[in-house]
């Protein structure tokens, strides 16, 4: 990184840089809902249940644990860190199929709930946590805050950061300010001169491809901008094929590695068919992004390629993103994003590999399911034995 992009981010706010900290362990004896293993605290208390599969044994348990939170149906990446470590899912919902692939499941507070960050902190004294990582744009911002106060070792940026991408319209000041680029965007209450239609109209914190309309020109941008019901932005529609990087950095703001695919087709903004590609623009692309933004963790860099602007960043979303199994079917042995993270977690140092991977790789997602008792309890059962059967 050069010495004015550091400058430009230590303007964002450099308090959080240190490396995250491993916390105390609870009280001898005492269980995560007994008072005693954390005394002062409130009375509220998170929920867990321990998996059917139990903790690991061998080589493993001498692995940091890692704590993910809002982890919705995302099986699959919690699925990859429960085969490396003593893996810890916590969502508000009991019924969130990827926390059954943990060996821990925990009902934790809302996001908003003044006891969250509480509840997460517990959760680390108790299972030793080194690496907290968020599935959801919705908590980046809360856990950014709680790295900075030494509370959780999340793998996010800086509070600064996290509060810029997190709106899409401050996300594009804060792009071209670190002379990154980015589509030419506008409210709808500034002069759009700058602006060629058709535009796109999207909320500023939206995710999920969600309430994102095509305007042909001024009227019609202005009758979305009236009938999305919260704050939105005029983008310029881009031309070209949309491809994401998915990028890995380390504690200290270095990009590790840097992997573009294809996005083939999505849904609800998330990619369910794409292809990884070695393209050395998107590689330079993503590591000069994560390093001007100095991530720790996973982020997933979207951008479009069109024609006559040439590449534009049209989002940065500092977590694992929608097509996961991507970088992990590409890196090579040992490099995959979760056993990376898992290392650094431990006290392990990752050098920068920056694009090492094979490309060439396609993925193709699709849906299965999991049968509950009444006490939400997975059965085993499934509607085919044995589970999905392997690819023929």
């Amino acid at each position: 990184m050069g010495t004015g992009q550091r400058s430009r981010v230590a303007a964002l706010g450099r308090e959080d840089r240190a490396r995250p900290v491993l916390h105390r362990a609870p009280l001898a004896g005492a269980r995560l809902e007994d008072p005693r293993a954390h005394p002062g605290d409130g009375a509220r208390r998170e929920r867990c249940v321990q998996g059917t599969g139990g903790r690991l044994g061998g080589p493993a348990v001498s692995r940091a644990a890692v704590l993910l939170t809002g982890v919705g149906k995302r099986y699959d990446i919690v699925s990859c860190f429960a085969r490396l470590t003593n893996t810890l899912a916590a969502d508000p919902s009991p019924l969130a199929p990827a926390q059954y692939a943990a060996q821990v499941r925990c009902e934790v507070p809302l996001i908003g709930d003044p006891g969250y960050v509480p509840a997460l902190e517990r959760l680390c004294e108790q299972h030793r946590v080194g690496a907290v990582l968020p599935l959801t744009d919705l908590d980046i911002v809360v856990l950014a805050e709680a790295r900075a106060h030494g509370r959780l070792p999340a793998f996010v940026p800086s509070p600064a950061v996290a509060r810029a991408t997190y709106d899409k319209y401050e996300a594009h000041l804060l792009l071209g300010r670190l002379s990154l680029p980015s589509p030419p965007t506008a409210l709808p209450e500034d002069d759009d001169d700058g602006l060629s239609y058709p535009v796109m109209v999207k909320p500023r914190r939206g995710s999920g491809a969600r309430s994102i309309h095509l305007a042909h020109d001024a009227a019609q941008a202005r009758f979305f901008a009236d009938y999305i019901a919260e704050p939105v932005m005029l983008q310029q529609a881009m031309a070209g094929p949309e491809l994401s990087i998915d990028c890995l950095g380390d504690l200290d703001g270095r990009c590790i590695n840097a992997i573009p695919r294809t996005m083939l087709e999505s849904r609800g903004g998330e990619s369910i068919k794409g292809a990884v590609v070695r393209d050395e623009e998107l590689i330079e692309l993503g590591r000069s992004t994560m390093e001007a933004l100095a991530v720790t963790g996973p982020a997933t860099i979207q951008v479009f390629r069109d024609p006559e602007l040439g590449l534009r960043i049209t989002d940065v979303n500092t977590r694992f993103g929608g097509a996961f199994p991507a970088p992990t079917y590409a890196a090579l042995p040992g490099r995959t994003y979760p056993e990376l993270i898992v290392a650094m977690a431990s006290g392990e140092t990752v050098e920068p590999h920056v694009g090492e991977f094979r490309e060439g790789t396609t993925f193709t997602r699709y849906y299965w399911q999991l049968e509950l008792d009444e006490r939400l309890s997975p059965t085993g059962r499934d509607v085919v034995p044995g589970g999905p059967p392997p690819p023929r």
